[in-house]
């Protein structure tokens, strides 16, 4: 079976929602939960500055598209494309193109996540990054947002440095 990638789906203005619904419905009544693994509307929340107010808000990244993970064959291609208010695939109409795994990983639409094995207190190596080949102990770990905080003695100061996850390896 061929592996499954995201496609970006073109809407009508206002029907990402709608379509993303059907999607999801169409999936569970026709059990094409093999084929079609996940469907985002990607969102993010914004501060909107009305009338002395500040409001956090949640807007579409972008508005008129719906990512979608599947596997592309002629049938999930024809029902998709049936959905009402769906407009196309980004892509020709008859080879929509995927994103590849630059673009899914820049817009964040996957989430990875990291092992670590090394905690808060463990003495680390910096393999990566600007620090690479200091020392340093663990300060803080955000394993949800990839980020840990190393103390690295530098000119006779402790300096906190933030770090990716894999920048980062435990000295044994």
């Amino acid at each position: 079976m061929e592996e499954a990638k995201w496609y970006v789906i073109h809407t009508y203005s206002g029907y990402e929602n709608k379509v993303s619904h059907s999607i999801e419905n169409m999936v569970e009544n026709h059990n094409l939960q093999d084929l079609i693994l996940e469907v985002k509307v990607p969102m993010e929340k914004v501060e909107e500055h009305k009338d002395n107010e500040v409001k956090i808000v949640e807007r579409k990244v972008f508005p008129g598209y719906v990512l979608v993970k599947m596997v592309l064959n002629d049938d999930t291609h024809y029902m998709i494309r049936s959905i009402r208010g769906v407009t196309g695939f980004v892509g020709t109409s008859t080879d929509p193109v995927p994103l590849t795994d630059r673009e899914v990983k820049r817009l964040g639409v996957e989430t990875v996540r990291s092992q670590v094995d090394y905690q808060v207190g463990d003495t680390v190596n910096i393999t990566g990054g600007p620090m690479s080949g200091f020392s340093g102990v663990v300060n803080s770990l955000n394993v949800a947002e990839n980020k840990v905080t190393v103390v690295v003695s530098m000119f006779g100061r402790e300096t906190p440095v933030d770090l990716e996850l894999a920048q980062v390896k435990k000295v044994d």
